[in-house]
């Protein structure tokens, strides 16, 4: 039977909308329409306190949370998992993301969301393999055992998911031209992230179907009087994406917002990189033999170095709002539209629109998550 979401304010596009209701059947939303409207519909009515309705959340780097490590347990479940402590927090569709490893342990990574995509685990649009691909130079916490180039032979593998979207961040001089336009071509989304790349290596990667930028600022070769490397790059080209972990640790709010002055918002998403604490009180754990320190939002290893984050993407909205002065619209899109876009799904997520599968999510005005929807199924109160 058909729902009716009421007494919400809903984010259309720009605006919040007063007094409609959102109508869901068979997992997509049907139609948006006046209240009073839908009262007349003979449908089920579902009273959302005055919330805010908003997209559900999309977050392109998930490397843990609940208490897993994808890295860990390459699984269906852990999956499963993963995706159940973040959508507390209103992410409704995430790349489990595997941190540079062993070729065989990306083989099952790719099988394990493969066959999550087929038995419908709720949220999980693909995978993000974020390496073994990467700069020695800026491998950050990477362990370097496992970083290699990009050859001929690894191909293959990338292109093997076969369902659901396949992002691949590499540095590219650890590859070729060619390779990137041939995993392009493939349908592989490829994002530059952990390089020490020159501007002019990042441009021909741009010219040979680079799409995007892994965490900005972080891990990659900075604007300098001579060299632009790759955050000059990221910057000037106003046609790719670049992913912003917006904790108040990865890169400083000045820094952002002098970024979000160099092209347009709509280029830009807001990730997490979050960890397996994520959702849990654990406040350390092992990566790849290293022990990892929970403070506050952020992960550090022995060294001090950032180890990815402890935040969740309803809080990164909540931080560009206050901290990058960005109005609630505009932060909600930069983790539900743009990211829709950047994977290519923006005609059927990122928006409450009708014809659009009813992934939402119902917030209070501080974007507390009190419930969500991934295909119309709600979790929550």
């Amino acid at each position: 039977m058909p729902i009716a979401l009421s007494n919400a304010r809903i984010l259309r596009g720009a605006k919040l909308l007063d007094g409609h209701s959102v109508l869901i059947d068979q997992g997509r939303i049907e139609d948006i329409v006046p209240t009073a409207v839908a009262r007349g519909r003979g449908v089920e009515h579902l009273d959302l306190g005055g919330g805010l309705l908003l997209p559900g959340l999309i977050d392109t780097q998930v490397n843990g949370g609940g208490g897993v490590l994808f890295n860990d347990a390459p699984t269906v479940e852990s999956i499963r998992r993963i995706g159940q402590a973040h959508r507390r927090f209103g992410t409704t569709g995430f790349l489990p993301t595997l941190i540079s490893t062993d070729l065989d342990v990306v083989a099952q990574a790719i099988g394990a969301v493969r066959a999550a995509v087929a038995s419908g685990v709720p949220g999980v649009l693909g995978i993000h393999i974020e390496g073994p691909f990467l700069s020695f130079e800026r491998k950050g916490v990477h362990d370097p055992a496992k970083l290699r180039e990009l050859d001929e032979s690894a191909v293959g593998l990338l292109t093997s998911l076969g369902t659901g979207r396949t992002m691949v961040t590499l540095a590219p001089e650890m590859t070729t031209p060619q390779i990137i336009r041939r995993l392009t071509e493939a349908g592989v989304i490829v994002s530059a992230g952990h390089t020490n790349a020159t501007y002019a290596q990042v441009t021909t990667a741009l010219q040979h179907g680079l799409r995007g930028f892994t965490h900005l600022f972080n891990a990659m070769s900075q604007l300098t009087p001579r060299e632009p490397g790759v955050v000059g790059a990221a910057l000037e080209d106003r046609t790719s994406w670049c992913g912003i972990i917006v904790d108040g640790e990865h890169v400083a709010a000045p820094v952002l917002k002098i970024a979000l002055r160099c092209k347009p918002h709509e280029r830009f998403m807001l990730v997490t990189d979050a960890m397996p604490a994520l959702g849990t009180d654990l406040r350390s754990f092992e990566l790849q033999g290293r022990h990892i320190t929970v403070s506050g939002s952020v992960c550090y290893d022995e060294k001090g170095r950032l180890a990815g984050s402890n935040i969740d993407l309803a809080s990164c909205v909540r931080n560009a709002i206050d901290r990058l002065g960005l109005p609630l619209p505009e932060a909600v899109r930069m983790a539900s539209l743009y990211p829709a876009e950047f994977l290519g799904l923006a005609d059927e997520l990122g928006r409450i629109e009708p014809g659009y599968r009813a992934n939402m999510v119902l917030t209070d005005e501080r974007l507390n998550v009190r419930a969500s929807w991934i295909d119309g199924e709600r979790e929550g109160a």
